[in-house]
């Protein structure tokens, strides 16, 4: 973990956005699964909105300023290098079908644990 952007990350747990607070009241505290999810962790040069070690997935909650964005494929890059999944969504989902973003996630949690 890189100690600069501990604090960023801080201040993004502060001020998360409707759709993060939505999701991460979801998967905190083990209830997906039992996996250990973290939210706006560090990770290399970036910070993934939502981490789980044991399963090697990311997920990243994404709003409009985020379509076509090159700097996010060489993020995804980063992270699938080190080993993670990637999954997005956009945040219009998180309100809009909840349940299966939940789903999703869910099978991309088992899927990785039965490997």
């Amino acid at each position: 973990m890189k100690k600069r952007l501990t604090p960023v990350a801080r201040k993004l747990r502060r001020h998360k956005t409707d759709a993060e607070a939505l999701l991460w009241s979801r998967l905190r505290n083990r209830q997906m699964e039992n996996a250990k999810f973290r939210f706006q962790a560090p990770f290399d040069d970036y910070i993934a909105d939502f981490l789980c070690h044991s399963a090697g997935l990311i997920i990243e909650l994404d709003g409009s300023q985020h379509a076509d964005n090159s700097r996010d494929k060489n993020r995804d890059a980063v992270m699938e290098i080190a080993g993670y999944r990637v999954i997005r969504f956009w945040n219009s989902e998180i309100f809009d079908n909840l349940e299966g973003v939940l789903e999703e996630i869910r099978q991309a949690v088992l899927g990785n644990e039965a490997d």
